[in-house]
C-alpha cells in the first residue's frame, strides 16, 4: 500500500464508523492548513472532533467546523466539552485520507 498518503496507521474513535463526536474544543488560534486535507478555522470557533490520529502523527486529529471537515493540530484545541470516554483503536483507511 501507499504509505505517502497516510499520514499513520492507526487512530481512535468513539465507534467503530468514527461517526460518533468524542470532543469539541475552541480553536485558540487561526489555522490554515497546507492542503486540502485540512479544515481550516478562526480563533474562537467551536471545532467538533470525530476521531484522533495515533503513531507518527500524533498531533493530528480531524473534525469539522460547519460543514468542512478535515485535519487540524490538535494543540489549537481547548476542549471544553467531552463526550465520551470510550476510545477505539483502529486501523486507518485510505479514504481517511483524501480530501473531503
Amino acid at each position: 500500500p501507499d504509505l505517502s498518503r497516510r499520514f499513520t496507521e492507526r487512530k481512535r474513535c468513539a465507534d467503530p464508523e468514527c461517526s460518533t463526536l468524542m470532543c469539541r474544543g475552541k480553536a485558540m488560534k487561526d489555522f490554515k492548513g497546507p492542503d486540502c486535507r485540512f479544515v481550516n478555522f478562526k480563533k474562537g470557533e467551536t471545532v467538533y472532533v470525530y476521531y484522533k490520529l495515533i503513531g507518527e502523527s500524533t498531533e493530528l486529529w480531524a473534525g469539522s467546523i460547519g460543514s468542512d471537515f478535515g485535519y487540524f493540530p490538535k494543540d489549537l484545541l481547548e476542549i471544553n466539552h467531552n463526550y465520551t470516554n470510550e476510545e477505539l483503536e483502529l486501523p486507518t483507511e485510505e479514504t481517511d485520507f483524501v480530501c473531503f
